[in-house]
């Protein structure tokens, strides 16, 4: 069986290796992909350190996949060798399940994640269901399409499914990976942009971005900082930070909503009183399908919205994984094959 490079995990909390492992052929409805671009991704940290239940080891990260398909599986017929592709966190549906038939497939009672359910693209090669493939636009280069399979599409598709129309306030909680790319397409949807973040370092990076109005959360009060403006129709929180969560609701206006997809554990500190009266909505947001992933990649080609990346070699995987565990991370690296 032929070799590639790709980075494995021993074992939780294990140090990242470089290693040649076995190039699995495609079975039935699966492709097989000539990874060359992988972004590396705030929740890769859950699967390094084993936060996910049923994980098997060794392990290979990355769930923002970009790269080129180079083998077909059996009942292949929608998806040709040499045509580019994206997987994201969204890594594919059984369409059998209960949510399947009811069309939700983010949902699916089998679903898949890279690296979780199968080897991830930290890696030269990845081998997928081919219901977890997003085509990418011609317009858009791998490194520019790997992080809006999964930072990319969460931001967009959770703007978009919030009732704010073009005109409205709208706040994002957090610049980074997520808030950066979040900032960029409220901006870009029409809607009036509050960029929230701790201290002013992001400042000039939120107005370089598109963001209206910029509150330091650490200066004061942000939920009257948002009443200040007039109050904000939604509040999107990529920020990992319930605390920082709740102080945004009291800026929220009558029937505005907290989206939250920072991943925390921690509970919410918010109480039914602030929720009752207002008739503000919590909503949890999870990523986006594969048709998802293509219409956040042709809207980012509509507007100009794209991450701000750095790129690393495959061969520094662990380097810029480094660079996530310390909080010195650039806003997105993508690992390049």
């Amino acid at each position: 069986m032929p070799k590639h490079q790709a980075v494995r995990i021993q074992s939780a909390g294990g140090s990242l290796e470089l290693a040649d492992v076995d190039t699995e052929p495609p079975g039935r409805d699966e492709v097989r992909i000539a990874v060359t671009a992988c972004g590396i991704c705030g929740t890769d940290r859950e699967f390094v350190n084993g936060g996910f239940p049923n994980m098997s080891w060794p392990l290979t990260p990355g769930h923002e996949i970009a790269g080129t398909i180079a083998e077909l599986g059996d009942g292949v017929e929608e998806f040709a060798v040499g045509d580019r592709v994206a997987v994201g966190w969204f890594g594919g549906c059984c369409y059998q399940c209960d949510p399947c038939r009811k069309g939700i497939f983010i949902h699916c009672v089998n679903g898949k994640v890279p690296s979780w359910h199968y080897p991830g693209g930290y890696a030269e090669s990845v081998t997928v269901p081919v219901s977890a493939l997003a085509r990418i636009p011609s317009e858009l280069s791998d490194v520019e399409a790997a992080p809006m399979g999964c930072a990319g599409v969460t931001t967009y598709h959770a703007l978009r499914q919030t009732n704010a129309l073009p005109g409205d306030r709208v706040a994002i909680l957090g610049v980074g990976g997520l808030g950066h790319l979040g900032v960029q397409f409220a901006r870009a949807m029409g809607f009036e942009t509050v960029a929230i973040a701790r201290g002013t370092a992001k400042a000039e990076d939120a107005r370089k971005l598109g963001a209206h109005h910029y509150v330091d959360s650490t200066s004061g009060d942000v939920a009257k900082a948002l009443q200040a403006l007039g109050g904000v129709a939604v509040v999107l929180a990529t920020a990992n930070n319930s605390a920082a969560m709740a102080d945004t609701v009291g800026g929220l206006l009558p029937q505005g909503q907290l989206v939250t997809i920072g991943v925390t554990a921690d509970p919410l500190p918010i109480s039914p009183a602030q929720l009752i009266i207002p008739g503000l909505s919590v909503i949890g947001h999870p990523s986006g399908t594969a048709k998802d992933v293509e219409e956040t990649m042709h809207f980012a080609v509509l507007s100009g919205v794209r991450a701000w990346t750095q790129e690393l070699p495959l061969s520094q995987a662990a380097d810029g994984y480094a660079a996530l565990e310390q909080g010195r991370a650039h806003y997105r690296t993508v690992l390049t094959m």
